[in-house]
């Protein structure tokens, strides 16, 4: 019996060591390169998307804010015009700005899109998939992010 029992044991041990190396080779990944960070400009500017220059910054304490926006397909935002600069990437999606002087900017999935100041505008959807839009606003505390003129019919 202890012939028996041994030779079990030795051979119970050899098929964990050859599924213990088996499962070894199989966790052990193949070296890849590391991947490196990839910085990408996507805009420098002073003017907004009309060409005109931004104003000076405020004086005091500033406020950043960041805000993600979803313009569902056909949807529209009222007319509004901003007090603070901001700027944003669009994510997904299609972007028409429109000033209420007419001048028109199309804004394309992955683009940089720097917002009028002072100037009365409003966005819409004109595709057919969710807008969505990364806004970054260089504020200040208790000022609105955008104020809206319901006055002005869409």
């Amino acid at each position: 019996m202890n012939w028996l029992m041994s030779a079990a044991l030795v051979c119970s041990a050899s098929l964990l060591m050859s599924c213990k190396n088996a499962q070894v080779k199989d966790e052990t990944p193949a070296e890849e390169p590391a991947a490196k960070v990839v910085s990408t400009e996507l805009i420098r500017t002073s003017q907004s998307w009309d060409g005109v220059e931004l104003p000076d910054y405020f004086e005091g304490r500033p406020e950043l804010v960041a805000v993600k926006y979803v313009f569902p397909a056909g949807q529209k935002l009222g007319w509004h015009h901003h007090v603070a600069m901001n700027y944003g990437v669009l994510v997904q999606g299609e972007l028409t700005i429109i000033g209420l002087d007419g001048k028109t900017k199309v804004v394309h999935e992955g683009e940089a899109v720097v917002e009028m100041v002072g100037t009365v505008h409003h966005g819409e959807n004109r595709g057919t998939k969710d807008c969505v839009l990364y806004m970054f606003y260089l504020s200040q505390k208790d000022m609105p992010l955008a104020v809206q003129h319901p006055e002005i019919p869409l």
